[in-house]
């Protein structure tokens, strides 16, 4: 379960699990030397600031941005993805280097389609306790966003107008299902009921009744679009919390099989003009920060910031 969102130059997700892999946020200098056969880039590659967990010292990035404005977010996808063999002629890239592999090398959505485009992610293990996910991703620069599904058919590459991804089914599905919903709107209703019964909205919001109110990643990819299309711009970085509120998922209201409850490990917000890189925890609701461009990039070294976790409340007295 996870949502991800572009809009009015700002980019970020949820990671809604039953646990945590003690995540924080990464820096990815582009001369950190990346172990060979993950991610075979010619040259420099761009840096990268993102979410991540470090294992056995390399990144596997949740989302994240790179210095000219271009971010990535990778969400499960756990029913359709489609890994394939090593194709000749192709870039074969394991799908947990997919996001350095991008934001390593393009500075547009534009440059990451025709990246993508001979593309081909394998069925790679990162290692017998870390099995290969299966995963599709939401692409964004300032301008437009992309969605990227490798199904077993091959790779697919979608033009995300709404600029919201969740999770299943493929993001075709999602995008039609809002055809149902095209009655929904932010203003009171009118009576079309009866022309001979005297109607009236009893309450504000009415004109929404109907919106999906569940955690499904259907529901939660029609409740995002919805808050987002009729937002009032400009947007900022809290606004972009409160829509992103819309689809967090409090303890307790969804359950794995096993009993496990799911939470919103994390809420992510990056700035894709400023390079700054914000988050909130479950437990943690104050907005904490990291600026890609305070970060040096002559190293060959990982900067790891771990999230600060414990509450933090301003006192007024």
């Amino acid at each position: 379960m996870c949502t991800a969102l572009r809009f009015n130059g700002l980019f970020g997700r949820t990671l809604d699990l039953e646990y945590s892999y003690q995540e924080q946020v990464v820096f990815l200098p582009g001369q950190f030397p990346l172990p060979p056969g993950s991610c075979p880039m010619p040259g420099p590659r761009n840096d990268i600031l993102g979410m991540a967990h470090v294992e056995d010292g390399y990144p596997l990035f949740y989302d994240g941005m790179n210095r000219h404005g271009l971010a990535m977010a990778a969400l499960n996808f756990p029913r359709s993805a489609a890994y394939h063999p090593h194709r000749n002629g192709m870039d074969n890239i394991a799908s947990f280097a997919l996001i350095p592999w991008v934001l390593g090398q393009c500075s547009t959505v534009a440059q990451a389609e025709q990246l993508l485009e001979r593309t081909n992610i394998i069925q790679t293990d990162f290692s017998p306790r870390l099995p290969a996910t299966p995963l599709h991703w939401l692409v964004a620069d300032r301008e437009s966003a992309i969605t990227v599904e490798s199904l077993p058919d091959g790779l697919h590459l979608y033009p995300n107008p709404v600029g919201v991804l969740t999770n299943e089914p493929p993001f075709p599905f999602q995008l039609s299902r809002l055809n149902d919903f095209l009655h929904l709107s932010s203003h009171p209703p009118q009576n079309r009921f009866s022309s001979t019964l005297p109607l009236s909205s009893v309450s504000r919001g009415m004109g929404a009744i109907g919106l999906p109110g569940d955690w499904s990643s259907q529901s939660r990819f029609v409740r995002c679009a919805f808050a987002v299309h009729n937002t009032s711009l400009p947007a900022d970085v809290t606004q972009f919390f409160h829509l992103m509120s819309t689809v967090e998922v409090p303890r307790g209201s969804v359950r794995t099989q096993e009993g496990k409850e799911v939470i919103s490990v994390y809420t992510s917000c990056c700035d894709l003009s400023a390079g700054t890189y914000y988050y909130v925890t479950y437990t943690n609701r104050q907005v904490c920060a990291v600026n890609l461009h305070h970060c040096d990039p002559n190293v060959d070294t990982l900067s790891c910031f771990p999230l600060i976790t414990g509450q933090s409340i301003q006192q007024q007295n």
